[in-house]
């Protein structure tokens, strides 16, 4: 059914003080019948100063760690939502269907973001089955992450997770991978669009729409948030998606097999496309 939803955005930019100024606003408006926090810290804010309005979170990548809801089944008192939470082992398995003699793999993350710590664990765990060594750098804050890639040693790719810290830096990070050669792999597609080799994982518009039919089912009143539990993505949200020229540019190529279906980003995608494949049928 058709609904008339007014929609009202605010951008935090990243900063503390303006997130909480926001949410706070939000949490003293009765006029609301939702709030949509993006990302676990959001999420955090949100779920502290709103007690009434329902919250439909989305791009969290574990609510149970992070404290919005007691477990994945159950969702918190006014709050559910979506998790982006990442298939790390598949994505470290894409490394070495790329990378084939890799060894070691560097992550930088923050150590502030639960987020970014249960994927660092989970790496951990899914490097011992893959027969791989992480090598992890943990930063603070954005203009860390310069020094704290620097600081890596003998390493043959680096994984980037789905970090808000690292992220907002990932153009230094991009950098540190073609100055040296060392592919870097992202653990979401926007990271590759902005010149990663690629990524398995979720395409976040998908993700976004999931949250979205959440929230209106909730507003309508055709679902309670008390009988909504918290959601992985839905398998159409999945996709392999590649940038050839960031391939090109640290020095490897993406198997066909892979990019065949794959969603090629970056410039002259047509183009770039067409050489690889004359390139593979020699």
């Amino acid at each position: 059914a058709d609904a008339d939803i007014e929609v009202e955005e605010q951008n935090a930019q990243a900063d503390q003080a303006t997130m909480n100024n926001i949410v706070g606003t939000y949490g003293s408006d009765d006029n609301l019948d939702a709030v949509l926090p993006i990302a676990t810290p959001v999420a955090i804010a949100a779920a502290t100063s709103i007690t009434e309005t329902p919250i439909i979170f989305s791009a969290v990548t574990d609510p149970v760690d992070a404290g919005l809801v007691p477990d994945w089944e159950t969702p918190g008192e006014n709050i559910t939502g979506v998790s982006d939470m990442n298939p790390v082992e598949d994505q470290l398995q894409l490394i070495l269907d790329v990378v084939e003699d890799a060894e070691v793999i560097g992550i930088p993350y923050s150590s502030a973001e639960s987020n970014s710590v249960v994927q660092v664990d989970a790496a951990n765990e899914a490097a011992d089955a893959l027969g791989v060594e992480i090598q992890e750098v943990a930063v603070t804050n954005t203009s860390e992450v310069a020094q704290g890639v620097d600081s890596f040693s003998d390493i043959d790719a680096i994984y980037v997770p789905t970090d808000n810290t690292v992220v907002s830096g990932l153009e230094t990070v991009i950098s540190y991978g073609v100055d040296n050669q060392i592919p870097v792999f992202a653990a979401e597609s926007d990271s590759v669009e902005r010149g990663t080799v690629g990524t398995y994982g979720l395409n976040y518009y998908e993700h976004g729409r999931q949250a979205g039919e959440m929230a209106l089912s909730v507003m309508t009143g055709e679902a309670e948030v008390a009988d909504t539990p918290t959601a992985l993505a839905d398998d159409a949200a999945m996709e392999y998606t590649f940038n050839l020229d960031a391939a090109e540019q640290m020095g490897v190529e993406i198997p066909e097999d892979l990019s065949a279906d794959a969603n090629i980003v970056g410039e002259d995608e047509a183009a770039e496309e067409g050489d690889a494949d004359e390139e593979t049928s020699e």
